[in-house]
């Protein structure tokens, strides 16, 4: 790995981090119990399309690991893994067929997804997918958000 791929993995785990704990610290009102804003994905998004799909799940994997261990706990990792993981999987996949913006979209869409299914498995309750369709429109709303930011950034980034 050359040392300016480190360098760009440390930057952006650091951000994806510092993003995570900003997130935590907004006392916005949420529709729906847990809902947060995803701007970790930024640092995740450019990950994709700056470097490659090894370092953005790197990224990803570690934001989730320390963010548990230093603001969460562990309860709330199970949740967070299973919707960054499906998350990183769409937006991989996608990354190459779509915009950053329709790809951090998915990225929402599918973290809420994961989240659910979850949620459903830990209190044995599938009437958790109610809140789906509102997840649904908040996973592209801040997508689209994120979305914008990280797309922005990698054009300055490029440029």
């Amino acid at each position: 790995m050359n040392p300016k791929k480190i360098a760009y993995c440390g930057l952006l785990t650091t951000t994806a981090l510092l993003l995570s704990y900003v997130e935590r610290m907004l006392a916005i009102p949420m529709l729906v119990p847990g809902m947060k804003l995803g701007l970790a994905n930024v640092a995740v998004l450019i990950a994709l399309y700056l470097l490659d799909n090894k370092a953005a799940f790197c990224i990803s994997i570690l934001r989730i690991l320390m963010s548990g261990i230093l603001f969460t706990g562990f309860a709330s990792f199970f949740y967070s893994a299973a919707g960054a993981l499906l998350s990183f999987c769409i937006m991989s996949f996608f990354k190459n067929h779509f915009s950053v913006i329709a790809v951090s979209i998915s990225g929402g869409i599918s973290h809420n997804i994961g989240q659910i299914i979850i949620a459903c498995i830990v209190v044995e309750n599938i009437g958790l997918f109610y809140y789906l369709p509102f997840l649904v429109i908040l996973g592209i709303v801040t997508g689209f958000l994120t979305g914008i930011v990280a797309n922005r950034t990698i054009y300055y980034l490029n440029h």
